[in-house]
């Protein structure tokens, strides 16, 4: 019985982990695909499957290009012009889930609760983004993590970056979405 144990909860973790919702982004560099924490940010990973199910990732580019500290898209159209969003969503940053390299977290503006449709991929381990613990209103939400493409990722972060009007870290040569994909949960 004592041996059978450790193999039934690794085929229960393993079976967990096939069930959780991913969404695939093809984008112009390769593909990077996120497995979405729905538990621990449920509003966010609504908030997020919602826009990729509208098409709204598609054809947006990645303007905020840092290559120590994170890549972040969700706005933008190849003219820069701001793509329409739905009201913001309250901040779920004390989730448990950290700001690390590959995890996905939803941008916003200094109002905790702004968060849209942009969201970011840190690059490296960002803690100071996770605020601080006994401040609900501060961080950034993270709501799901890479789990292939992160050589897709550190391609993006290369990329050479200059200021254009708004942007001060916009890809010279743009970089795109160009298909967000909820991928069919695996059972």
């Amino acid at each position: 019985m004592t041996k059978t144990l450790p193999l039934l909860l690794a085929g229960l973790l393993a079976l967990a982990s096939a069930s959780a919702q991913t969404v695939k982004l093809q984008t112009t560099e390769g593909d990077i695909r996120i497995e979405l924490n729905a538990e621990k940010a449920p509003k966010s990973v609504a908030n997020f499957v919602q826009y990729v199910k509208a098409g709204h990732y598609n054809g947006v580019i990645f303007h905020r290009v840092m290559g120590n500290f994170m890549i972040q898209t969700g706005g933008f159209d190849a003219k820069l012009n701001q793509r329409p969003t739905k009201p913001p969503i309250p901040l779920e940053s004390h989730n448990g889930l950290n700001n690390v390299r590959g995890s996905v977290a939803m941008a916003r503006t200094n109002d905790p609760n702004s968060a849209t449709a942009q969201f970011f991929i840190n690059v490296v381990d960002n803690p100071f983004l996770d605020g601080e613990p006994t401040d609900p209103s501060t961080g950034y939400a993270v709501f799901g993590q890479v789990i292939e493409g992160m050589e897709v990722v550190d391609k993006i972060r290369a990329a050479e970056v200059a200021p254009h009007g708004m942007h001060q870290h916009l890809p010279v040569k743009a970089i795109f979405i160009t298909k967000a994909l909820v991928e069919p949960v695996k059972k």
